[in-house]
């Protein structure tokens, strides 16, 4: 299997009224990309300007970032003539990988706007290098610039950041430095296409929790109503847990939980509600084992949230 390591540059409508005119929000305007093989060794790479058919004046804080103009851009190929190439230069047997979470997507919009063929009907599996490098090399949580990484590792910087395949080789210097092959355990899953049914959602536990993503639903107590969707089953031996803190929410789009396994202690439960591209809703589970300290700190969010409620109820009562 390879690794296909890329990066986009986009540009945006120039005013606001341009912006309203047009359903697509982020314009590709160039494709950068680095092939590496199983052993993290570049085979090949791939780089292309695109000219514009939405947008037709730079946004000027892209321009100031990437230091592309307009000018250059106008004897390039159409973006569905690039595009095709790029899929298809990047094989059969591949995974992506992108530094963060936009470009998977917005590639995918693109795509959908000139009606091409889509790289898939179901949700892809990635890799976020930005997540791997944090879970490598830092406290798994933090998420840094490209930039950053690629100083911590003492890359040496030949060109400038903020252009697509100089972007996407600085990503692919990253993974290579990666290496414990236990990292890349963690997949990452763009949601541009969701489950279709119920046998293809997502359920995957990793090292220390377990990730769920769901189908559409027409509304939240649809979603809310399902089973799966509130299950608390431990993620680590499928036993059956007792509930410690029920459900509850703070803004109507997180939900949490806290349960016990008697094998395996205290686990939170998060539910992330999701608003779909076609305007449904989706969910995103998240179990994870947690000690005392988060047990407090969610039991005295959960009270928060019923002093709250009680103290409207009183002030409606008061104007009643």
């Amino acid at each position: 299997m390879n690794y296909i390591v890329f990066d986009l540059e986009w540009n945006q409508a120039a005013d606001l009224r341009t912006r309203r005119a047009n359903s697509l929000l982020f314009e590709i305007i160039e494709i950068g990309a680095v092939k590496l093989n199983e052993k993290k060794e570049q085979i090949d790479d791939f780089h292309e300007l695109i000219k514009p058919q939405v947008f037709h004046t730079m946004n000027q804080v892209t321009g100031d970032l990437i230091h592309l103009k307009m000018e250059q851009l106008e004897d390039c190929r159409s973006f569905p003539e690039v595009a095709a190439d790029f899929v298809q230069w990047c094989g059969s047997d591949f995974i992506f990988c992108t530094w963060g979470n936009l470009d998977l997507t917005e590639l995918q919009k693109n795509m959908d706007y000139y009606n091409m063929t889509p790289v898939s009907e179901k949700t892809l599996q990635y890799y976020d290098v930005q997540k791997l490098f944090s879970i490598a090399f830092e406290d798994r949580k933090s998420r840094r610039t490209l930039q950053y990484a690629v100083d911590f590792l003492h890359i040496r910087k030949d060109v400038d950041f903020h252009r697509a395949y100089t972007d996407a080789y600085y990503t692919a210097e990253v993974i290579k430095r990666i290496g414990d092959d236990r990292v890349f355990r963690n997949y990452s899953f763009d949601t541009y296409h969701l489950p279709r049914n119920k046998s293809e959602e997502i359920k995957i536990c990793f090292e220390d929790y377990a990730k769920y993503i769901s189908r559409e639903f027409a509304d939240k107590p649809a979603a809310m109503g399902d089973r799966e969707v509130t299950a608390t089953q431990c993620f680590l031996c499928g036993a059956k847990t007792r509930k410690k803190i029920p459900w509850f929410t703070s803004n109507g789009k997180h939900y949490y939980t806290v349960v016990y396994c008697a094998r395996h202690g205290a686990i939170k439960g998060k539910i992330r509600l999701r608003r779909s591209e076609d305007n449904k809703i989706y969910v995103v589970k998240t179990m994870k084992q947690i000690g005392p300290d988060v047990v407090q700190d969610i039991m005295n969010k959960k009270n928060q949230v019923r002093k709250s409620r009680k103290e409207r109820r009183h002030k409606k009562e008061g104007l009643d």
